[in-house]
């Protein structure tokens, strides 16, 4: 290709626009939502992969090339370097075995003045604090030395780390102590709401039993009533038949009620001759209404025991109802004193959480300014 001298200001608009080209097409592969979710650039990748293939082949046809071109001169040149290298490998191989085998450090004449292990081998200037070995005149212990420190530094750690043991296990069994309180406090809360249910079907129960029992009663009741009704009414019937029969039989009709005893015998009367009653007639005519009075009586009184026995039952139902509600009252107070306890735990934790957001973690939050920022170029 030809050089074409253009003119600087065209060089400059076409490099201007060249780079502009470039940006736009780097912001449509950077904000392509296919390639920044796989995080490459494929385009570039596969022209990258094409250029290496290419590189490679490029460079083999060469080797080829001179391959071809050297032929057997070259293969010979190489095998004899080649033996040329292995010889020298050995010689060194065999003057490092020699060294090794006959020239150890150990039989050099100044050995003891470099050797590593020298201090090592050598026996201490002093054993103890109370080394026999060393005298006054020694300078091998001055005031203030101590040479169990180690030792005591040793069991001072050993120390430390038992302390640290025991705190960690007293910890754990303050972790086991509190995990257990919690499932107490789980326990007895499913606790009292089973007390709860149980009080609640047996309040239920009592009400359903409570419900029976007047039904019961009511239909005893009625029953009661309507025979009391129908005795009335037969008493009443009897009572005016016996009325009739006291006006027909009675003295203000009859004289002599000798004239009215039949041929027929002594339980039979002539009607048309009857004159009333004897005295023996109306007196056990007193007695049989004495004994219906007292009978009546005996059937109020027995009513009223009733009544009173209905009225006892009814009494001890409400009182237990009572007592049920009371026990149920206490219940429900109970746990709600607890929930409010939990409710106000919380509100003070969620607080202290808020607090802790507001004034040590959220210092310094980002204003607008701050987001507008973002993809507004491609770098």
């Amino acid at each position: 290709m030809h050089k074409v001298d253009l003119p600087l200001e065209n060089k400059e608009a076409a490099a201007l626009e060249a780079r502009r080209e470039r940006e736009k097409q780097r912001l449509s592969r950077i904000f392509n939502a296919r390639h920044r979710t796989m995080g490459v650039d494929v385009e570039a990748l596969r022209s990258q992969v094409e250029e290496r293939k290419l590189r490679e082949e490029t460079e083999k046809r060469r080797d080829e090339t001179y391959g071809e071109s050297s032929g057997q001169p070259c293969l010979v040149a190489q095998m004899l370097e080649e033996e040329e290298c292995q010889r020298v490998r050995r010689l060194h191989q065999a003057v490092q075995e020699f060294r090794e085998q006959q020239q150890p450090p150990s039989t050099r004449r100044e050995w003891d003045l470099y050797n590593p292990e020298g201090l090592r081998q050598d026996h201490p200037a002093r054993v103890s604090d109370y080394d026999p070995h060393c005298g006054p005149a020694s300078l091998q212990r001055f005031a203030g030395e101590d040479l169990a420190l180690p030792t005591r530094h040793q069991l001072q750690q050993e120390q430390q780390c038992h302390s640290l043991e025991e705190q960690r296990a007293e910890w754990q069994r303050a972790m086991a102590d509190s995990k257990y309180a919690d499932m107490l406090e789980d326990k007895k809360r499913v606790e009292l709401d089973l007390r709860a249910q149980q009080l609640a079907q047996l309040e239920e129960e009592c009400r359903h039993a409570k419900d029976l029992a007047t039904a019961d009663y009511n239909r005893a009741q009625e029953a009661e009533a309507a025979e009391q009704h129908r005795l009335a009414h037969q008493q009443e019937q009897d009572d005016n038949q016996a009325e009739i029969h006291n006006h027909l039989t009675g003295p203000l009709l009859t004289e002599d009620p000798a004239v009215a005893d039949s041929p027929l015998g002594p339980h039979r009367i002539l009607t048309d001759r009857w004159k009333g009653m004897s005295p023996k007639q109306v007196e056990a005519m007193w007695k049989a209404q004495e004994e219906q009075r007292q009978e009546n009586q005996r059937l109020r009184e027995a009513e009223r025991q009733r009544e009173a026995e209905w009225e006892a039952q009814r009494q001890l139902a409400a009182r237990a109802a009572m007592v049920l509600e009371e026990e149920q009252r206490r219940a429900r107070l109970q746990l709600r004193k607890g929930l409010d306890a939990y409710n106000q735990q919380l509100a003070q934790e969620q607080r202290a959480q808020q607090q802790y957001l507001q004034r040590e973690l959220y210092t310094n939050p980002p204003s607008a300014a701050y987001h507008l920022q973002f993809n507004t170029s491609s770098r």
